[in-house]
């Protein structure tokens, strides 16, 4: 005979019901030393290249010969050398950096678990292939990606801007008769329009009035286009690109539709200039399908004009032929 007391009824079965615990993973161990040692290479390479920059400047020397070495590090080396790689080193890395910290602190913000920037040195004619950063954690929303993916490109841009400024307030026009560079660069349409301004603000200038295809490019404002070429390459519309997550953001359905169009564009300017193939290839590789996200209805009209911000910057960065001219650009002056 059962007790009344011991009687089993539903609400004990609720008050026993087992409870799911979600338990997050513990953070990814992080490597300082690594992130240190690669800074430390990336300032050595980065100041090698900017010291053969700055002594070719100062003596009216090409900017980029194929006679010299890519990367005269021996050379540097040499008494007082290396130290004249400091404004471009700088200046660089500097660009770089915002870059990069533009996706890092959206990602602290949204508790997306991110590395700080892992600089790449390289010994070729900048010194270095660029910086990243590594996400280690989903990311949940739509409105969160595009934040973490439009950050960078904004702060690389606007210190990039600060750059050119004063790196061509500080270059001087192409001396008459001296041998001009064996590596043109082309220049996006940023350039004229900053020229330009200073051409109304510094009108006894001479440089800022000629064309940039008869001014020699201070160091500084060499590591400025280098910072609108990264600009530009990561804002293409596809893949994994900076550009790829900020058309997942606003328009998931179109993604792997633009994604497919930039490649086949890229193919294209080819004509223009062979490396675009490999970057071609490169985003076939990274995929043309992204990481699900929670679907949004809306993006809200802030982050809309935003995206239509990134259009204006990959038009004012973006150049067909980065290697080997004026460019299309060039039509505007």
């Amino acid at each position: 005979m059962s007790e009344p007391n011991a009687r089993v009824t539903s609400s004990t079965f609720e008050l026993y019901r087992p409870v799911e615990v979600f338990v997050a993973p513990l953070p990814p161990k992080k490597r300082y030393w690594l992130h240190a040692l690669l800074l430390l290479l990336t300032v050595f390479s980065t100041l090698v290249v900017g010291a053969r920059l700055q002594y070719n400047f100062d003596h009216n020397l090409p900017a980029f010969s194929l006679e010299e070495s890519v990367f005269p590090w021996r050379w540097a080396l040499g008494p007082s050398h290396l130290l004249l790689g400091v404004p471009f080193s700088a200046t660089l890395l500097l660009i770089l950096l915002a870059h990069e910290m533009g996706h890092f602190l959206y990602c602290v913000r949204y508790r997306v678990w991110a590395t700080l920037p892992f600089f790449i040195p390289a010994p070729t004619l900048i010194g270095t292939f660029g910086a990243f950063i590594r996400i280690r954690s989903p990311i949940r929303s739509r409105a969160a990606l595009f934040d973490i993916g439009i950050g960078g490109p904004i702060a690389g841009f606007v210190v990039a801007v600060v750059v050119l400024a004063f790196g061509l307030t500080f270059s001087k026009p192409m001396t008459h008769g001296a041998a001009g560079s064996d590596i043109q660069l082309g220049y996006p349409l940023i350039f004229h329009l900053v020229q330009n301004a200073l051409a109304l603000v510094l009108p006894a200038s001479n440089h800022v009035h000629l064309s940039l295809r008869h001014v020699y490019l201070h160091p500084t404002a060499v590591a400025a286009w280098v910072g609108m070429f990264a600009t530009a390459l990561n804002l293409l519309p596809g893949g994994q690109l900076d550009g790829g997550h900020i058309v997942y953001s606003v328009a998931p359905r179109i993604h792997r539709w633009v994604s497919r169009i930039t490649v086949a564009l890229l193919v294209v300017m080819t004509a223009f200039w062979f490396g675009w193939l490999l970057w071609s290839v490169l985003l076939m590789a990274t995929g043309m399908r992204h990481p699900q996200v929670t679907v949004e209805v809306d993006m809200g009209p802030r982050r809309r004009l935003l995206a239509a911000f990134a259009l204006v910057m990959l038009g004012l960065t973006f150049v067909p032929a980065p290697f080997g001219g004026a460019g299309v650009y060039s039509l505007f002056r």
